[in-house]
C-alpha cells in the first residue's frame, strides 16, 4: 500500500535536493573570477545532465542492487534501465513507490559529482571534466553509495559500512562530502596550481551570487537531510531542526573566527559558514540533540574557517575550498557522532560523552577513513589517465585568456552592449560632470 503522505514528502525533498545543484552553480560561479563564471556553472549543469542518465541506466542498480561483492558492489544488471521498478508498487523502505526512492537518490549522486568541480576551477577542460564525471560516478560514487546507503532487507544484501560496520551516516557525510572532498584534493594535485596562485589576488567576482547560492543550498538541504528519513515522521522533524540550528551555529562560528583573526566578518565567510554547517550536520543530524547540533555546527564553522588556509601552507590549489569545507567538515561531522550521539535522538545510539564508550566512535572512524582512501586513490588514477590521454588542464595561454571565451565561446558579462545608444547616455553624462568638476578644481 502506497503511503501518499510519505511519497509526497520524498518527491518534494528530491526536488529540493535537485535545486541544490543550480544553487551550487551560483555559489561556485560567484566565487571565481569573471572570466570563468560560465564554465564553473556549466560544470555543475553538465554533471546534472550526465549523472541523471547514468543513474537510470545502471547507477541505481550498482548502488542499490543486491550485493554481489562482499558488501562492495550492487548487481549492475538487476535494475538496468530501472527495469521492473515501474511495476513495483512499493519499495522495501515501507510504503514508498520504488521510483520515488530512485529519484531521491539520483539527486544525491548528481550533487556529489558537482561538488568536486570547485577544486579545479579556472583550469579544467570541459570535455575532460565530463569524461571524469562519468567515470568517477561509475567507479567511485555508485559503489560507495552501495557501501553506505544500501541496507539489508528481505532477501536483499546491502553494503558493508551500513550493515557490517554499522557506522551512522544519515544523509551522506561519508558518501557525499568526504567522498567529494578527497576526490577534489586528488584532482587538484593532478591538475596543479592555477597560474599566479599564491602571488595574484583571485577574489570572488560576484559576492551576491555567492550569497544567493548559499541560501539556495541551505533551503535545499532540508530535503537533503530531513528527506533522508524516507517518511514524514518524527525523525524527519528532529533532523529538520538539527539542520537549521547547526547551520546557524556554524555561520556564527566562521564569522567569529574571521573577526578575531582578520578584524572583519565577511559575506563570503557567512556563506562559507552556512555550507560548513550543512556539511557537518549531514551525517549526524539523526544522532544528536539540538544542543549537540549547535556544538557540531559551531565547531565546524570555526574548524573549516581555519582549514581553508591549509592550501597555502601545504601548497595545493583547491580553488574554492572543497577540501577545507567538505572534506574537513565531513570528517568532523562523521566523527562527532562518536562523541555527541545520544540515544534520545532517532538513531538511538550513545556516543562517548553520553556513556556509550568508544564503540560508535571507532566505527565512524573506520568508515570515514575507508571512503577517504578509496576516493582519493581512485580519483588520482582516473585524473592521471585523463591528463595523459586527452589532456585535463587548459594550456597556460588559454587560462590567461579566460576559460569562458576559449572553451564556451561566451562571456558571463556582455560589456559590449554598453556601446549602444541607449546605454551610453548615462555614462556620457557622468563623464561630462566629472570633466566639469575637474575644471572647477583646476580653476
Amino acid at each position: 500500500m502506497v503511503n501518499t503522505g510519505d511519497t509526497a514528502w520524498i518527491l518534494t525533498s528530491a526536488a529540493l535536493v535537485l535545486l541544490m545543484t543550480p544553487g551550487l552553480a551560483l555559489f561556485y560561479g560567484g566565487m571565481v573570477r569573471a572570466k570563468s563564471v560560465l564554465n564553473m556553472m556549466m560544470m555543475s549543469f553538465g554533471a546534472l545532465a550526465l549523472i541523471s542518465v547514468l543513474w537510470v541506466v545502471y547507477g541505481y542498480s550498482v548502488a542499490f542492487g543486491n550485493d554481489v561483492g562482499g558488501g562492495l558492489l550492487g548487481d549492475p544488471g538487476e535494475f538496468f534501465g530501472l527495469r521492473g521498478l515501474m511495476e513495483d508498487a512499493t519499495s522495501e523502505e515501507g510504503g514508498l513507490p520504488a521510483m520515488a526512492f530512485v529519484g531521491f537518490q539520483a539527486v544525491f549522486a548528481i550533487i556529489t559529482v558537482a561538488l568536486i568541480s570547485g577544486a579545479i576551477a579556472d583550469r579544467a577542460k570541459f570535455g575532460a571534466w565530463m569524461v571524469f564525471a562519468g567515470v568517477w560516478a561509475t567507479l567511485v560514487y555508485f559503489p560507495v553509495a552501495h557501501w553506505v546507503f544500501a541496507f539489508d532487507g528481505d532477501e536483499v544484501v546491502g553494503g558493508w559500512i551500513a550493515n557490517d560496520l554499522a557506522a551512522i551516516d544519515f544523509a551522506g557525510g561519508t558518501a557525499v562530502h568526504i567522498n567529494a572532498g578527497a576526490a577534489g584534493l586528488a584532482l587538484a594535485l593532478v591538475l596543479g596550481k592555477r597560474r599566479g596562485f599564491g602571488r595574484e589576488a583571485m577574489r570572488p567576482h560576484n559576492l551576491p551570487l555567492v550569497m544567493i547560492g548559499a541560501g539556495l543550498l541551505w533551503f535545499g538541504w532540508f530535503g537533503f537531510n530531513a528527506g533522508s528519513a524516507l517518511a514524514a515522521n518524527n525523525a524527519a522533524s528532529v533532523v529538520w531542526v538539527n539542520t537549521l540550528v547547526a547551520t546557524a551555529a556554524a555561520t556564527l562560528g566562521w564569522l567569529l573566527v574571521e573577526k578575531v583573526r582578520d578584524g572583519h566578518s565577511t559575506s563570503l565567510g557567512a556563506a562559507s559558514g552556512v555550507v560548513a554547517g550543512l556539511v557537518a550536520i549531514t551525517p549526524a543530524c539523526s544522532a544528536v540533540s539540538p544542543i549537540g547540533a549547535i556544538v557540531v555546527g559551531a565547531i565546524a564553522g570555526a574548524l573549516c574557517a581555519l582549514a581553508v588556509g591549509l592550501k597555502y601552507t601545504l601548497g595545493y590549489d583547491d580553488s574554492l575550498d572543497v577540501v577545507g569545507v567538505h572534506l574537513v567538515g565531513g570528517l568532523w561531522g562523521t566523527l562527532a557522532i562518536g562523541f555527541l550521539a545520544t540515544a534520545e535522538a532517532p538513531a538511538a545510539v550513545d556516543g562517548l560523552f553520553y556513556g556509550g564508550g568508544v564503540d560508535q566512535l571507532w566505527r565512524q572512524f573506520v568508515g570515514a577513513v575507508a571512503v577517504l582512501a578509496f576516493s582519493f586513490v581512485l580519483t588520482l588514477v582516473i585524473g592521471i589517465v585523463i591528463q595523459k590521454t586527452m589532456g585535463f588542464r587548459l594550456t597556460e595561454e588559454d587560462e590567461v585568456t579566460g576559460i569562458d571565451n576559449v572553451v564556451h565561446a561566451e562571456s558571463g558579462y556582455d560589456f559590449a552592449s554598453l556601446g549602444s545608444s541607449g546605454s551610453t547616455a548615462p555614462l556620457a553624462g557622468q563623464a561630462r560632470a566629472e570633466a566639469r568638476n575637474t575644471e572647477r578644481t583646476l580653476a
